[in-house]
C-alpha cells in the first residue's frame, strides 16, 4: 500500500511538473546558449519564448520572433517501451509542428530519436545571439530546414566519453540570400549545409557545404567524430568582389592570401 501512494505521488509530480522546470534544463544541457524565457504551462504542454545566447556570463542574447508551444505525450509500444512523441511549433518559423518520436531500447541501454519529415523556415539574424563571432557579422537572410527519415541514436551503456550518436537519414540547411554588415554585398549569396548518415553501414555521418549562388564562396567536409563534429573548409571572394568581401573574409576565418580557412573541432 506504501508503495502504491509513493508510485501515485511520484506519477502525480512527474505530470505537474512547470515549464520552468524544462526551461532549467534546457539551459543546463546547452550551457545557456539556448534558453526558454516566459515559460508557461507544463512540462507536458506549454509555450514560451526562445532564446539563442553566448552563454554563461555572455551580454549577447537575441529572441526569436513570437513563442514557441510544445507538447508531449507518453504512450507504449506494445508491453515493453514506452514512447515519447514531442510536437513543437514556432509561430514565426513553422507551417507544421516538428515531431519527434523518443523511444528507450535494450533496456533503456540505447535512446533513439525518430524525426518526422520537416520543413522549416527561420531568420539567419537570430544567429547574432550566439555572441562571436555572429554578433559582428550581424547576418540577414533566411535559413530553410529540411529533415527526411532523420533518426539518432545514442548508446548510454558505455562510459560517457564512449558514447557515441549514430546518425541515418538526412539534414539540410539552405542558408538564401545571405548578408552581412561587414560587406556592402546584399546578399553576398546562397549555400546548402547537408548531414549525411547511414546507421546501417557504421560510417560516421558526414557534413559538407557548399556554394548555390553568390560571390561570396563556401565549401568544405566534415565527419562527426564521437559526440562532436570535425570540419575543415575555406571561404574565398570572386574576384571583382574581393575588397568588397575583404572585412569578411578576416572575420570567417583564418586568413592565408586570398582565402580563409574554416576549421571547427
Amino acid at each position: 500500500m506504501a508503495l502504491g501512494a509513493i508510485t501515485g505521488l511520484f506519477l502525480a509530480t512527474l505530470f505537474h511538473l512547470p515549464a520552468a522546470w524544462l526551461a532549467h534544463v534546457l539551459a543546463q544541457s546547452t550551457h545557456g546558449q539556448v534558453q526558454l524565457q516566459a515559460a508557461r504551462g507544463s512540462v507536458w504542454q506549454g509555450s514560451g519564448q526562445l532564446l539563442l545566447t553566448g552563454g554563461t556570463g555572455s551580454q549577447d542574447a537575441l529572441a526569436l520572433p513570437g513563442r514557441v508551444a510544445w507538447h508531449m505525450r507518453l504512450s507504449m509500444l506494445g508491453l515493453q517501451w514506452p514512447q515519447l512523441t514531442l510536437k513543437v511549433q514556432a509561430d514565426c518559423c513553422m507551417t507544421q509542428a516538428l515531431q519527434v518520436h523518443m523511444t528507450p531500447l535494450n533496456g533503456f541501454r540505447t535512446w533513439q530519436w525518430q524525426v518526422q519529415d520537416h520543413q522549416s523556415e527561420w531568420p539567419a539574424q537570430w544567429l547574432g545571439g550566439l555572441g562571436a563571432p555572429w554578433n559582428t557579422m550581424q547576418t540577414q537572410g533566411r535559413l530553410r530546414l529540411v529533415t527526411q527519415n532523420l533518426v539518432l541514436t545514442l548508446n548510454t551503456a558505455q562510459a560517457p566519453q564512449a558514447q557515441t550518436l549514430q546518425l541515418q537519414g538526412h539534414l539540410h540547411l539552405t542558408a538564401q540570400d545571405m548578408s552581412s554588415k561587414l560587406s556592402t554585398l546584399n546578399p553576398m549569396g546562397s549555400y546548402a549545409l547537408s548531414l549525411t548518415g547511414n546507421a546501417e553501414r557504421q560510417a560516421a555521418p558526414q557534413l559538407s557545404l557548399r556554394t548555390l549562388s553568390g560571390s561570396l564562396l563556401l565549401s568544405g567536409q566534415g565527419q562527426w567524430q564521437g559526440d562532436h563534429f570535425q570540419f575543415r573548409g575555406e571561404a574565398s571572394a570572386v574576384p571583382e568582389h574581393a575588397a568588397a568581401l575583404s572585412n569578411l573574409l578576416n572575420i570567417i576565418g583564418r586568413r592565408q592570401g586570398a582565402r580563409s580557412l574554416l576549421s571547427l573541432g
